[in-house]
């Protein structure tokens, strides 16, 4: 099933059940120091005096993008997301129940956990929040893997699968991580993006990814 297919399936589902209030998890933020690595991008996000870090892959879909984030003073805790762009901005936040998920680079051994989805008013993303066991060994093995698997369990229909590429991600994560530790005070590189105004404005990506593999 692609991403499309899905997001459709996914609308009729929101109508049909009732969903707790999201949290402000898509508000727009300010981005600055991209910078791309291969398959992936670092950058720094800026509300007011909150300030994350992110590594996102932006080529194997056209329409979705998978990231590492981590919040400065809490550079230990990072967390996962994935976004779906959505025919259409959303008219209300939903918070769906949490959903089965099996995410593995390679044929490394597949880490088991929770997915969240999420929409939230006035934005045309989907997005799933991870919740997995060994986390922290997942993010080692990302940045010398190739491929990160990640599917999600939908009852009776086959699962989701989504692939994405981990060129670039050892870079990518590595600038994420230092500059967090140093407070965003790392020393400036030629970019090759403009920072945009908000979180995915220039986050789109160029290839046409793989699906149920």
């Amino acid at each position: 099933m692609g991403t499309r297919t899905f997001c459709k399936n996914l609308s009729f589902t929101l109508l049909a059940i009732g969903c707790l209030p999201a949290l402000a998890l898509a508000t727009p933020y300010n981005i600055s120091d991209a910078q791309r690595h291969q398959h992936w991008q670092s950058m720094a996000l800026s509300l007011g005096n909150e300030r994350h870090f992110r590594a996102v892959e932006t080529h194997s879909y056209s329409d979705a993008t998978f990231s590492v984030n981590a919040t400065q003073g809490i550079c230990d805790l990072p967390w996962l997301e994935m976004r779906v762009t959505l025919e259409t901005l959303q008219g209300e936040d939903t918070t769906l129940n949490m959903v089965p998920t099996l995410v593995r680079v390679d044929d490394r051994p597949i880490h088991q956990g929770v997915a969240e989805f999420i929409t939230q008013r006035g934005d045309d993303g989907f997005y799933a929040h991870f919740y997995l066991n060994g986390l922290e060994t997942l993010l080692e093995e990302i940045p010398t893997g190739d491929q990160l698997f990640v599917a999600f369990e939908q009852g009776e229909r086959d699962p989701w699968h989504m692939t994405f590429s981990l060129a670039g991600a050892d870079a990518a994560l590595a600038r994420l991580q230092a500059s967090c530790s140093n407070n965003g005070s790392e020393n400036k590189q030629d970019d090759d993006l403009r920072p945009p105004v908000s979180l995915y404005s220039e986050s789109a990506s160029t290839g046409d990814g793989r699906e149920n593999q």
